[in-house]
């Protein structure tokens, strides 16, 4: 069992940067992918970034790679998302997963376990 909190979020003028955080709590932390996805109002929820559990892989959506960087340590048990070069368009709630590597890719159905999102609102 996983439990997911986010944190980090907040509102940032277009070309900024925030860092978002993703605490887990569980001793199997590190045996899991983790990926961050993300939902704006009127859209379906979309792939942004994910990490397997060594952090030797990471994987991008096309829409914020070279903006965006995942890492993670888990010593910490935490996963976080590094987002500079901020647009209007990056605004969403943003949720971390935790899960097999397709899923959190976004690439495959199956159950993750998912936080309960942190708001990124990017004005213009």
């Amino acid at each position: 069992q996983v439990q997911l909190v986010e944190s980090g979020g907040g509102l940032v003028q277009a070309g900024g940067s925030l860092r978002l955080s993703c605490a887990a709590s569980g001793r199997t932390f590190s045996s899991y992918a983790m990926g961050w996805f993300r939902q704006a109002p009127g859209k379906e929820r979309e792939f942004v970034a994910a990490i397997r559990w060594s952090g030797g892989t990471t994987y991008y959506a096309d829409s914020v790679k070279g903006r965006f960087t995942i890492s993670r340590d888990n010593a910490k048990n935490t996963v976080y998302l590094q987002m500079n070069s901020l647009k209007p368009e990056d605004t969403a709630v943003y949720y971390c997963a935790a899960g097999p590597w397709g899923v959190v890719t976004g690439r495959a159905k199956g159950n993750a376990y998912w936080g309960q999102g942190t708001q990124v609102t990017v004005s213009s």
